[in-house]
């Protein structure tokens, strides 16, 4: 009975996320077109921030309560399931022009904060003396580097104050407040309900919290990212939609850990080089892909190939657990 429970519970879950990711991007559209800020920007900053609460949420409670390896694992794990499970996904949908700004500036700027993530938390490798660990001054530069990025988006708005061209319903500014408001509340409220429901029933089936942490959890908090992207891809809105998963990357690393390490210092697990190292290798085929095919274009075949190697990722980590 308790398994029957947390499957309705889940599906409700999942309901009252789709809705939020709905009412999230027709909100932010909206007031990106009333505005007359870029919806590449509007993806980059509000929907990026909002969509990675969850993940701001785990890593607050993961910092507090001693947890750091599920810190850790949830950015990491999340950065990965962002590219090949959620970018393939909606590539599969319908194929995602990508904006060259985006191309040449976000996506890099993503890889810069994996290669400085490495650099700092693996101190091991890269001085020869641990402990592997990511201090208060170390978090204190990534929240620096995130201040530089947000600087960047402020810009990037102002150098193309009307650049809105996907076809959006605009309503007035309360309501699109409104709307966003909403649709963030039901990001995070669904995003809890199927995460909690989720390891509940990982529990039950005898996986460790090792696996949950690296799988579900990672998988759980990037699900407003998938609802968000997929509804705002269908919508045509094809800079939110990757814009979103970007910025989401980026948020997770510089914002995210960088809050985290702050509030206590982070000790990277034993896994940590392994992992970081795979979502650099991620990050790198995104960026080569650009120009492989359609230029500037994630087509279905490269959607598809996202999703398998991401499918082999998850197998290769329970095969490694057991």
């Amino acid at each position: 009975m308790e398994i029957f429970i947390a499957l309705a519970i889940l599906v409700a879950g999942l309901g009252i996320l789709i809705y939020g990711a709905d009412t999230l991007v027709k909100g932010a559209s909206s007031l990106a077109s009333r505005l007359g800020v870029s919806a590449l920007a509007v993806g980059l900053t509000v929907v990026a921030f909002g969509t990675s609460t969850p993940e701001l949420t785990v890593n607050m409670y993961a910092a507090l309560t001693g947890a750091t390896d599920l810190a850790v694992g949830n950015v990491v794990g999340s950065n990965v399931a962002n590219i090949l499970l959620i970018l393939g996904i909606t590539a599969i949908i319908t194929p995602l022009a990508v904006k060259s700004s985006t191309v040449w500036k976000e996506m890099p700027f993503a890889l810069l904060g994996g290669i400085l993530l490495l650099v700092l938390g693996a101190d091991t490798l890269i001085s020869g003396a641990g402990p592997d660990i990511l201090t208060r001054g170390e978090g204190i530069a990534l929240l620096g580097v995130f201040a530089i990025f947000m600087y960047y988006v402020v810009g990037l708005a102002k150098q193309n104050p009307t650049e809105n061209e996907e076809d959006v319903h605009v309503y007035s500014t309360l309501r699109s407040v409104v709307y966003i408001v909403l649709g963030l509340a039901g990001l995070i409220l669904g995003g809890k309900l199927l995460v909690d429901q989720a390891v509940f029933l990982a529990g039950l089936f005898g996986l460790s919290e090792t696996v949950i942490g690296l799988t579900v959890v990672a998988v759980g908090t990037s699900l407003p990212e998938l609802a968000t992207s997929i509804i705002a891809a269908r919508r045509g809105q094809h800079d939110i939609a990757v814009g979103n998963i970007i910025g989401s990357n980026i948020f997770n690393i510089f914002w995210i850990l960088g809050l985290t390490a702050l509030i206590t210092p982070i000790p990277t697990p034993t896994s940590f080089v392994a992992d970081i190292s795979f979502e650099l290798v991620v990050s790198t085929i995104l960026f080569i892909i650009m120009f492989v095919g359609r230029r500037h274009t994630i087509d279905r075949w490269q959607g598809w190939a996202f999703l398998g190697l991401y499918i082999a990722y998850i197998t290769y980590l329970l095969t490694l657990a057991k």
